[in-house]
Formats: C-alpha cells, sequence, structure tokens
C-alpha cells in the first residue's frame, strides 16, 4: 500500500523504535586500530599528515594498547619502522626486530587483545617496494621466501595472525605452507586479497617512510578500474589458505566489499586507510563536518557493504563514541 498508509517515518523517530529496526549493527568488537611501532625508547612521535596518530617505541605502544583495550577494541594491527633498511629488508624477519619484539611485549602486558602483523618488506627496504628488486622491477617468486621467513618470524614472537600486505602472486600459499611445517597452523591469515593501487596511500607512507624510491607499485597493486579482479584475488588467496579477505581502501571500494562478500562467503576485512581518516580530520579541523559523526557514519556504510572487521585509525575514538552512546 502506499501513502497514506505506507509512512516509513513512523520507525524513524529518535528512540527505541528507531534502534529496534536498525539494520546495520557497528560495535568497538568491528574494528581493529592500526599502530606504527618504531625503534627507540620513550618516543611518541606525532604524525604530521594524520592528526592524532604517533609513532611509538615499544613501551608506549604498551601503555597505549592498553588504553585501546580500555576502550573496547579488541585487535591492532602493527607496522614496523625500523632503525636501519637495506635493499633486502632484512630486519623484517629479525627475530629481535621491533615488530617482533613489539609482539612479545603486548603478548606479555595484554594477552587478551589480538595482535595482528603486517607482513609486507615495504618498510624495511632502502628503494621502498614490497619485495626483492632485480633489473628495475619487483622479483615476486624471489619474495616470497621472504614474506615466509617475516610471518614465521612473527608468529614465533606470539602474533595471533599474520597479513600479508605485499600483492605478490602466491604469496598466502608460501606462507600458509611455511606456517603449517614451523608448527604455526593455527595462525591465521589475513591477507590483503583486492589491495588497489590508490592515491589515498600518502599519509601512511609519510608515517612509515615507505614512498618507492623510483617507480610506484601497479606493477603488483590492483588498477582502481577493476571490481571482477578483485573477487578472483580473493578466491585465489582463499584457495591458498587464507582465512580472512582484505579490500583496501573501503570506501571509495565499497561496492568490490559487497562483491567480495557476497562472492565468497568469507569473512572480510576493509581498509580505511590514511587518506580516508586525513580528509575526514581536515575537514573537521576546519570546521566544515562534525568529525563524529561523519567518522560514524563512514564506519557504519563500511559494515553495511559487508565487512566483518574495519581496520581504521578512527578505531580507539570510535569505541569510545558507541560506549558514550549517542550525542
Amino acid at each position: 500500500m502506499g501513502f497514506p498508509v505506507t509512512r516509513l517515518r513512523r520507525l524513524r523517530r529518535t528512540g527505541p523504535l528507531r534502534d529496534l529496526v536498525r539494520e546495520t549493527d557497528l560495535a568497538p568488537e568491528h574494528l581493529v586500530q592500526p599502530l606504527f611501532i618504531t625503534a627507540g625508547e620513550g618516543v611518541r612521535e606525532p604524525i604530521e599528515t594524520m592528526p592524532g596518530m604517533e609513532r611509538l617505541s615499544i613501551s608506549e605502544a604498551v601503555a597505549e594498547v592498553t588504553e585501546i583495550a580500555a576502550a573496547g577494541v579488541r585487535a591492532v594491527l602493527l607496522f614496523g619502522i625500523p632503525a636501519s633498511k637495506d635493499e633486502v629488508g632484512s630486519e623484517a624477519y629479525d627475530d629481535e626486530g621491533v615488530i617482533q619484539m613489539a609482539v612479545r611485549a603486548l603478548k606479555e602486558s595484554q594477552a587478551e587483545v589480538v595482535v595482528i602483523t603486517d607482513v609486507c618488506l615495504c618498510e624495511y627496504t632502502a628503494h621502498g617496494h614490497c619485495g626483492i628488486v632485480r633489473e628495475g622491477e619487483v622479483d615476486n617468486d624471489l619474495t616470497l621466501e621472504l614474506l615466509a621467513k617475516t610471518a614465521i618470524s612473527h608468529a614465533a614472537a606470539g602474533a595471533d595472525a599474520v597479513a600479508p600486505s605485499d600483492m605478490m602472486d602466491g604469496r598466502v600459499g608460501a606462507i600458509r605452507a611455511q606456517l603449517d611445517e614451523e608448527g604455526h597452523s593455527s595462525v591465521p591469515i589475513v591477507a590483503y586479497s583486492a589491495k588497489y593501487a590508490s592515491a589515498f596511500y600518502g599519509p601512511f607512507r609519510e608515517a612509515a617512510g615507505s614512498a618507492p624510491e623510483f617507480g610506484d607499485r601497479r606493477g603488483y597493486q590492483m588498477n582502481p578500474a577493476n571490481a571482477d579482479e578483485a573477487v578472483r584475488e580473493a578466491k585465489l588467496d582463499l584457495e591458498e589458505g587464507a582465512d580472512v579477505v582484505m579490500v583496501k581502501p573501503a570506501l571509495p571500494y565499497l561496492d568490490v566489499v559487497r562483491r567480495v562478500k557476497d562472492a565468497t562467503g568469507a569473512p572480510v576485512a576493509a581498509y580505511h586507510v590514511g587518506g580516508e581518516y586525513s580528509m575526514l580530520k581536515a575537514a573537521a579541523a576546519n570546521g566544515w563536518i562534525d568529525e563524529r559523526a561523519a567518522a560514524m557514519e563512514s564506519l557504519t556504510a563500511i559494515r553495511r557493504a559487508g565487512a566483518d572487521m574495519i581496520i581504521t585509525y578512527f578505531a580507539k575514538d570510535a569505541a569510545a563514541w558507541l560506549m558514550r552512546g549517542p550525542g
């Protein structure tokens, strides 16, 4: 029946009725807080392009995760900023590397927090690419061995899950095989399956010091124009042993999140990346938008699209907002 019998506004008034018919839920347990871990002691270095975010030394990261857990966020994703870099990213798989030590410290201090580690070489290589470079190109197959070695070192340190973000072909299978062989068969893989060559990564690259020294990453990250390919990537990763598949970035690719979820039925993560975060922060700082309202609307949209978990720099703040309720 149409108007006046059908009046959809009846259920839109503020209060319990509005909440009862809410289709999409957003809760702190859906959120993952990324953290940048750096060498040194007592370091809290603000990241200029990502207001509110800092590079943290291990002791400061432990203190920060304590606050994150108190806000209700149950998981963190760690990115390492090493003391030195080389052509093969050797600190990525050093058992005494900054991430390996941070994982041990966090699991000792906050055992209940899920610690996920980014598995890639870009933060650790002098050239800034995600793998071994031969004759000006990233060599896919040579890189796989080092990625697997990195994942093993993270698992041995106590990581709850590893997240390969390099976009090399076959890396999920290589990591899964090595984890199983080394006695880490229970460690899940959160695969960056549909990682696009996006303009929204600029703030992250400044934060991690991982901008490529030459060229770009379009040779291994996905074309923003492609969506069918994202589904293929996700299915391949699942066949190779991925436990969660990811779409990155999030908001410009909500259609991809939905397609991957519908096509696979697997747990789907979406990464609300640095550029998305920084745009909201900049607009809020200029008084153009309400930061809380815009952030929460964005995160709800990502959940509505089908994401089971959202990696976002707003995680700690969003969890606090959710606990405080409307207003």
